[in-house]
């Protein structure tokens, strides 16, 4: 399925801030990047966007690791009910990870949109995790 709950679908609601949150991740990482990479080592980092790109999925991914350990009850029932299950493997492994890539390139692009995305995305969390009683309630609505 293309679209739909997390355990069974390619994208998710949550789809949504991963795009959100790329776009603060990206920023973060184009200035980390030219910060430490180019300042401290003496790399150029212009001639590519290497070293954004490892970091962005390197924070994805240990993101995803964290989440899956949530959803199965490592930090108890009331977090694993509020995951509503584990997550469909290519919407871990591959959807999630693409989509904050992509949010890195619009921040990349786009700098006038990390702002607007930071604050959305801040919404959304503080929303759906203390407003909503679990992660896919929107679906269950919809």
């Amino acid at each position: 399925m293309i679209w739909g709950l997390k355990t069974v679908a390619f994208f998710d609601i949550w789809t949504v801030e991963h795009l959100l949150s790329g776009i603060s991740i990206g920023s973060f990482s184009i200035y980390f990047n030219k910060k430490m990479i180019k300042n401290e080592f003496k790399i150029d980092t212009d001639k590519g966007y290497y070293f954004d790109m490892i970091l962005v999925l390197l924070i994805a991914y240990i993101w995803e690791t964290a989440e899956h350990y949530l959803e199965t009850g490592l930090a108890g029932e009331s977090v694993e009910y509020w995951f509503q299950g584990v997550e469909f493997w290519a919407n871990r492994f591959i959807s999630d990870p693409l989509i904050t890539v992509f949010g890195y390139l619009i921040s990349k692009y786009y700098p006038i949109t990390v702002i607007p995305a930071r604050i959305i995305s801040l919404l959304w969390l503080l929303i759906h995790i203390f407003i909503f009683p679990h992660s896919m309630y929107l679906h269950d609505i919809f």
